[in-house]
């Protein structure tokens, strides 16, 4: 007879194994920059936003596994599908924004992630922020990938630390759910710009880059798999795990900007404090109403969070480039065999980095870069889509009908949202 529990573990093995990706794609969309904005939306509208996050949960599944998929069958990236598929002058726009807000979004996050240290340790947040920037060009350079990818997945518990904050403060769970299923809608341009922004921070292009690189590069350090065009007998099991992986992975990424969400309105916003600039100035403003603990576990948070972002901001920047100007490129290559890809890693950080010495004040890039996310997003989504549905592209695999309106659905609100906020701005 099995012993109790036993027949759970090789499951739960079987479950984690499948894990990667979408996990990581997932957890790396709550970096520092998406704290700030869930923050500022708690702080702002108490539980008034909490909606926003349980809606979009699905049109981000949606839309990563349009770009998964994509990856996944052509054995290509985003971009590299683009350029074969649509003209140059497309690709060159879309990419040169997605390098652009990659860019500001590292420079935001890093300075948080100073910040944050200066806050638990002391010291100037600079000098913190320029060991942050190092300390990830160093790894992703240095490290070998099938060591690289593990660590990327352990960096996912980071963000557990917003489990243990609301731990830590007495939730109105009643309230709480009444507000997620009833939700007071509000329709002035302040409102509407941090719809754009929660939607812009959820569903970021920068995602999209990574996951179906990242599913590539997956596939390519494996000699039992090939892109599915060509080994479509490999496309059922692929295309369980990969479904797996990123409803998992999407809904731990909601399910943690629910919880900084859910912390910051029930302490801040009901205290008064609703001008929440960033990710570290919500975690200092916790400290006399939640305690030491609270504090500690988000300044932490955001450190462990970024560590794994900009990783993955840098790294999906170097993807589209490359894919672009058809460079070689890859994490499970080592510098001197792609030059080029790793050049963009070291230069979207580092100049990451430089902004943050710069007049630019990197409290306002951590909110515009989740408003510029959310504009350029539209774009690269109806591409996707086009793309997804192809059959030249996609061949038996293209998108069935549900995905498609899905994925359609998510690409539509993003629009009507950022139109909304052009029209209330006027």
């Amino acid at each position: 007879m099995q012993a109790a529990g036993t027949g759970r573990k090789p499951q739960l093995r079987s479950i984690a194994a499948q894990l990667g990706p979408g996990l990581i794609t997932g957890a790396a969309d709550d970096d520092p920059s998406g704290i700030a904005t869930y923050s500022q939306a708690g702080a702002q509208f108490g539980f008034g936003m909490l909606w926003a996050v349980v809606a979009t949960y699905p049109l981000m599944v949606g839309i990563q596994l349009v770009s998964a998929r994509i990856g996944l069958v052509t054995g290509h990236g985003v971009a590299a599908n683009i350029r074969r598929h649509y003209p140059a002058w497309l690709l060159h726009v879309l990419v040169g924004a997605l390098l652009a807000a990659n860019t500001i979004n590292i420079a935001a996050d890093i300075g948080a992630m100073g910040e944050a240290l200066q806050l638990i340790v002391g010291g100037p947040s600079h000098g913190h922020a320029v060991l942050f920037g190092f300390a990830s060009v160093l790894l992703q350079v240095f490290m070998p990938y099938p060591r690289y990818a593990p660590l990327l997945k352990w960096m996912v518990l980071a963000l557990l630390a917003y489990v243990g904050v609301v731990f830590a403060v007495h939730i109105p769970w009643g309230e709480v759910m009444l507000s997620v299923v009833w939700p007071k809608a509000r329709f002035d341009a302040n409102f509407m710009l941090m719809v754009v922004a929660v939607l812009g921070t959820t569903i970021s292009p920068y995602l999209f880059f990574w996951q179906a690189s990242h599913e590539v590069e997956e596939q390519e350090s494996r000699s039992d798999r090939s892109a599915l065009i060509h080994a479509p007998e490999q496309g059922q099991e692929h295309l369980r795990r990969v479904r797996i992986d990123t409803y998992v992975g999407m809904g731990f990424s909601q399910l943690i900007a629910f919880f900084i969400m859910l912390t910051t309105a029930v302490t801040l916003h009901r205290h008064g404090i609703t001008d929440i600039q960033t990710s570290a100035q919500a975690a200092e403003a916790l400290r006399p109403i939640a305690g030491d603990l609270a504090f500690a576990l988000f300044s932490i948070g955001i450190i462990g969070t970024g560590m794994l972002a900009i990783p993955v901001l840098a790294g999906s920047a170097a993807y589209a480039v490359a894919e672009t100007f058809e460079w070689r490129k890859g994490l499970a290559l080592k510098p001197l065999e792609a030059r080029g890809f790793y050049a963009i890693i070291v230069a979207a950080t580092l100049i990451g980095v430089s902004i943050d010495f710069t007049p630019i004040d990197p409290i306002k890039a951590l909110f515009w870069s989740a408003v510029i996310n959310g504009v350029i997003a539209v774009p690269i989504m109806a591409v996707m889509m086009l793309l997804a549905a192809k059959p030249a592209v996609m061949g038996p695999f293209v998108i069935r009908r549900r995905l498609k309106r899905l994925g359609w659905l998510a690409t539509a609100l993003m629009a009507v949202a950022v139109l909304l906020l052009v029209a209330m701005s006027v």
